[in-house]
């Protein structure tokens, strides 16, 4: 796993530059106190140290780095927007770790980038800005990386209207529109109420986002077109990590369930 080799290296500015890269460097310099360097290298210079140009696999790697940092970072600044972090979050967050098999070192960069997008100085536009440059150029991805941080802003049961805000303000960074906003809390809000029986009928038509009312082919269109954005194969050519694949394929189970709560209803 070779951006895992250059975030725990110390090597990261040297691959990715930009702020996330200098976001990195103070997240992970001080905790793995590691020497850190070349972590304000500019995101365009690192392509003229290759002779023959990048490396295979180089652009991939190099957008998981940025996906990985900015989920843990992005995901301290939420959690910290209501003016504190709950226990619930900080639960939240450990058990994301636990989910990607993160120990020793890796499960200690994971936390210091979590802490240090908590700090004021965190400077979510510019993160978020770099972020979608690097790998988020299609919205399937843009929405998957919100969904994570939904599913983190609803540990505690609930959304602040500070954290409300913040995750809107991160969606129209994404270039996603507030329909997209309103419809993604709607989805992933119903997603938190299901219960381990399987969702309500409500909850059901919520996570498939369409209405009571809706016709059969609308209702299955929508169904196809939630588990085509989940797709693991499309959305790691954007730039997901492999290790957060687990995220998506549990967007998928619900989305599953949703739709055969849904159709059993429909057949009744």
């Amino acid at each position: 796993m070779s951006w895992w080799t250059t975030l725990l290296g110390g090597a990261f500015g040297y691959m990715i530059g930009g702020p996330i890269g200098a976001f990195i460097g103070a997240s992970i310099g001080s905790s793995l106190g590691g020497a850190r360097r070349h972590y304000r290298t500019g995101p365009q210079t690192e392509y003229r140290r290759f002779e023959t140009g990048p490396p295979p696999g180089y652009r991939r790697e190099r957008a998981q780095l940025a996906f990985f940092a900015a989920t843990f970072g992005v995901m301290g600044h939420v959690a910290k927007a209501d003016g504190r972090v709950s226990p619930e979050e900080i639960r939240l967050a450990n058990r994301v770790m636990d989910q990607l098999g993160l120990r020793g070192e890796q499960r200690q960069a994971a936390r210091a980038l979590f802490n240090k997008g908590r700090s004021r100085s965190f400077a979510l536009d510019d993160v978020i800005d770099q972020l979608r440059s690097e790998c988020l150029r299609g919205t399937n991805i843009r929405r998957m990386f919100l969904e994570i941080q939904f599913q983190a802003a609803w540990a505690d049961g609930d959304i602040h209207p500070e954290e409300r805000r913040v995750l809107r303000r991160i969606a129209m960074r994404l270039g996603l529109s507030e329909a997209d906003f309103i419809q993604l809390e709607r989805m992933m809000s119903s997603g938190v109420r299901s219960s381990s029986d399987g969702p309500t009928l409500d909850d059901a038509y919520e996570t498939l986002g369409v209405s009571h009312d809706a016709p059969d082919d609308e209702v299955k269109r929508a169904y196809r077109r939630l588990m085509s954005r989940h797709h693991p194969d499309k959305l790691a050519a954007k730039g997901l990590p492999d290790e957060m694949m687990r995220a998506a394929t549990e967007r998928t189970q619900q989305i599953k369930a949703a739709w055969d709560t849904v159709k059993s209803a429909r057949a009744a």
